[in-house]
């Protein structure tokens, strides 16, 4: 089985990530060749289903790695997405310990989990390569888990330490939501506060520390506070931004042709 680099790396570097929202494998190849180091392709907030995360897997290809975030923390999708070759899964919602080792159990085999077998399906080169990858699983898939609310903050510790889990990740959106800042995000200083310290005690425990931050000054912002990963943008809000700023520019320059 082909190294997880992403994994291998949560330590030892930080690492620059774009989202993939709109469900299509072309956007996906785009975000692939940028030069991120790797790509989330959304199931929560998307139309994605598990045929066209497939599509997305098999167009980006060597190019970056992938997480797959499931559209909620379930058994029967996180064996689906494993079968057809997903390495990096982030489970939303994850506000406890129990919880965590719950989604760990997904991702593993008997005994260590509950994880159901086949030999042939994507994940093992279609039966080529079932034994290496049966005896290795473990070693290459990430297991990652979101912290959206007060409650996850709460038991952040504790949720870090649960054997199996590779990195937390801080969602913005809606932890200022269960703060009480519904659409405000890391705008606030309560918000913004509660992010920094999330980071430093995810750090302490040398579990791998993400976050959402969107364009460089908020994602330089994260690294700095020490974010092992920045998810630093989105195939909707890139696409949204650039074309509305060169609308923009090109009807400013319009005007001024009119009035010279």
């Amino acid at each position: 089985m082909k190294t997880n680099t992403f994994k291998a790396r949560l330590k030892d570097r930080q690492q620059i990530g774009l989202w993939v929202s709109l469900g299509n494998a072309a956007s996906a190849e785009i975000l692939a060749r940028s030069g991120a180091d790797w790509l989330l392709i959304d199931m929560e907030h998307s139309p994605n289903e598990v045929s066209t995360v497939l599509e997305q897997l098999r167009a980006v290809a060597e190019d970056c790695e992938v997480i797959v975030r499931p559209p909620e923390a379930s058994q029967t999708v996180t064996k689906r997405l494993l079968d057809i070759g997903t390495k990096s899964i982030m489970f939303p919602m994850i506000d406890t310990a129990e919880q965590a080792r719950q989604a760990v159990s997904w991702t593993r085999y008997p005994p260590k989990g509950v994880r159901g077998i086949s030999g042939v399906v994507r994940a093992t080169g279609y039966g080529r390569d079932a034994a290496s990858y049966l005896a290795s699983e473990e070693e290459h898939i990430c297991v990652i888990v979101q912290a959206e609310t007060p409650t996850a903050l709460a038991n952040l510790e504790e949720i870090a330490e649960v054997e199996g889990v590779d990195a937390i990740f801080i969602g913005p959106g809606d932890l200022a939501a269960s703060m009480g800042f519904t659409g405000q995000g890391a705008s606030v200083p309560e918000v913004a506060e509660a992010i920094r310290d999330a980071l430093n005690r995810i750090s302490a425990k040398s579990c791998g520390a993400g976050v959402l931050g969107y364009g460089a000054t908020a994602a330089t912002k994260f690294f700095d506070q020490g974010a092992d990963f920045v998810a630093a943008g989105a195939d909707t809000w890139l696409l949204a931004q650039q074309s509305s700023s060169l609308i923009e520019q090109l009807q400013a320059a319009l005007e001024r042709q009119k009035t010279s």
